[in-house]
């Protein structure tokens, strides 16, 4: 049982690490925030760029460092995401931020939360190997996120946030890639 497990685990990193490589770059997103029951909407531009880290890189380390794993080389793979974000209606300054994920089997350590600066679990998994499901929970909230890779150039993103059982609010995003990260020269 214990093999099947680890056969398990070593896909979906394996997986994990493609759907990263293939997300590198820069992308404009554009965010449709649905706020419920009341139906409120927000609409919000950003621009997200994604890099790959590779195992034993800095970040991963500090990332194990902070979730506090005993071995600091164990993720086996992550990215670092960094966001500009402005408001559509008001060209209104958003957010500006950045997160580290780092993988682990079928888990993703993050240094920090949607809603929260303290690091945070996601489970992850793979329903097709170019859609990404999370499921993080935290302060009795459950965040339901799955991103779709389309071809090269597209994502679709949702995301749900609940608490106690009851949606609070929905999220929906269309991502164009405007920069794919080069190559490095041989």
């Amino acid at each position: 049982m214990t093999s099947l497990l680890k056969i398990v685990q070593t896909a979906d990193e394996q997986l994990i690490a493609e759907f990263f490589q293939a997300s590198v770059g820069q992308w404009r997103s554009e965010r449709r925030y649905y706020t419920l029951p009341e139906g409120e909407t927000k609409e919000i531009v950003s621009i997200v760029t994604i890099q790959f880290l590779a195992q034993g890189d800095v970040e991963l380390q500090k990332l194990a460092q902070l979730h506090e794993l005993s071995d600091l080389g164990s993720l086996t793979c992550g990215a670092k995401v960094t966001w500009d974000s402005t408001d559509l209606h008001n060209a209104r300054k958003e957010a500006v931020g950045m997160t580290i994920f780092g993988a682990l089997g079928n888990i993703l350590y993050r240094d920090r939360g949607f809603a929260t600066t303290k690091p945070v679990t996601a489970q992850y998994n793979f329903p097709h190997p170019q859609t990404l499901c999370l499921r993080t929970e935290y302060n009795n909230s459950v965040f339901e996120e799955e991103i779709k890779l389309i071809g090269d150039k597209y994502r679709t993103r949702q995301s749900i946030i609940s608490r106690a059982g009851e949606q609070l609010m929905i999220g929906q995003y269309l991502e164009k890639r405007i920069q794919a990260q080069s190559s490095p020269s041989i």
